[in-house]
């Protein structure tokens, strides 16, 4: 009797189970290929998690003027190379709010340096959506309401402090705005040349190839670094900053398209014997067609892998040329500008904070490593 009143209630749920294991296989075979790369991509757990920290570096370097407490061009001088400030939840044993204690300063008698201590008679809250100094979000809205901040003249330096007194972390959210974005720039522009001139050499063959690929092997036989330098060199220094990042852009993505120019080329010889490709010449369309709507997306996902992976090449370039004075300069902010002032070892020794803007770069490559070693996995789903 038992075993007959059992029998119904399971019956249906292995065969919901079924239907429902069924349904999964036939919407996996008839998928797109863009929904089985995200698929397998959100199983590659590294790639995803860098996917997320790139998405908020590039979110805070958006919005820049509000996630840093202060104005990224303001200096104090009496708080030069201050150390990053302590923020505390206990005083007197007792829990509180964020907060951070005033400053007290005295010359060591052995270095006769200034040496920052807490005043801990003066206590000042950290609070949120404060009131701070002026500055225009995206260069066009007025606004003076920052993420957090305290009174003055209480000072809440989570990075420390610089030669000139500036916030280092408010000068690194700035800073992203042009370490992050001009391995964009770059990219895109050395995308277009290498897609462009690589399609064209491997549909076009004969004379065209072999002046493109001599042009290709030209460029990478010479030293990159060296050619940077001197590029970077004939920038006039009087030139405004935004002509310059441009010029910087430019720059960078000179030698950077050779590289994906040989792989559209490889791809190219590949599908240009194809059936739809003889199909589309034979109906008119013109080569530049064939190219860009025929053949491009035929092998879209590693050109996106390859732009991954290209990216922070850009993001080094630029790191290292303005580090050594041949890029972007002051007052322009970039990660690699403010990483000149550790280039002298006493300095790192006793302010090793400023090295911080260095650590931001190491895993912004880190993880745009990660995110193009993910999607090319994603790239092949079939496999």
């Amino acid at each position: 009797m038992s075993t007959e009143t059992r029998a119904p209630m399971h019956a249906p749920t292995q065969s919901a189970a079924a239907s429902r294991a069924e349904e999964q296989r036939e919407q996996y075979y008839v998928a797109s290929h863009w929904v089985l790369m995200r698929r397998k991509f959100t199983r590659h757990k590294l790639a995803v998690v860098s996917a997320v920290i790139l998405a908020v570096l590039y979110f805070t370097a958006v919005f820049a003027g509000f996630f840093s407490p202060y104005d990224k061009i303001r200096s104090r001088t009496e708080l030069a190379f201050l150390p990053p400030t302590r923020v505390h939840v206990f005083h007197d044993g007792r829990l509180q709010m964020p907060f951070v204690y005033g400053l007290a300063q005295e010359r060591d008698p052995a270095t006769f340096l200034l040496v920052f201590s807490e005043d801990r008679e003066t206590r000042y809250p950290i609070r949120l959506f404060v009131r701070g100094e002026p500055y225009k979000l995206w260069g066009l809205i007025e606004s003076r309401i920052r993420l957090f901040g305290v009174d003055e003249p209480g000072v809440v330096y989570l990075f420390g402090a610089d030669d000139l007194g500036r916030d280092v972390l408010t000068r690194v959210i700035h800073g992203a705005q042009i370490s992050l974005s001009i391995g964009l720039v770059g990219i895109a522009l050395s995308f277009v040349l290498g897609a462009l001139l690589g399609g064209a050499s491997g549909l076009l063959g004969g004379g065209v190839d072999m002046i493109i690929q001599r042009i290709v092997e030209f460029i990478e036989a010479m030293p990159g670094l060296p050619l940077w330098m001197a590029l970077a060199a004939a920038i006039p220094l009087e030139w405004p900053p935004v002509t310059k990042y441009f010029l910087m852009s430019v720059i960078l993505s000179i030698l950077g398209w050779t590289g994906l120019a040989r792989t559209v080329r490889g791809k190219i010889l590949q599908l240009r014997e194809e059936d739809f490709v003889t199909a589309a010449k034979v109906a008119g369309t013109n080569n530049l067609r064939v190219i860009t709507g025929h053949m491009l997306p035929n092998f879209v996902g590693y050109l996106i892998v390859h732009v991954t992976l290209a990216i922070p090449g850009m993001i080094i370039g630029e790191t290292g040329l303005s580090f050594l004075g041949l890029g972007l300069t002051s007052p322009t902010v970039s990660w690699g500008v403010q990483l000149q002032q550790a280039s002298n070892v006493s300095v790192i020794a006793l302010n090793p904070w400023l090295l911080i803007p260095g650590l931001f770069v190491f895993v912004t490559v880190l993880c745009y490593n990660a995110v193009g070693d993910g999607l090319r996995d994603a790239a092949d789903p079939y496999k």
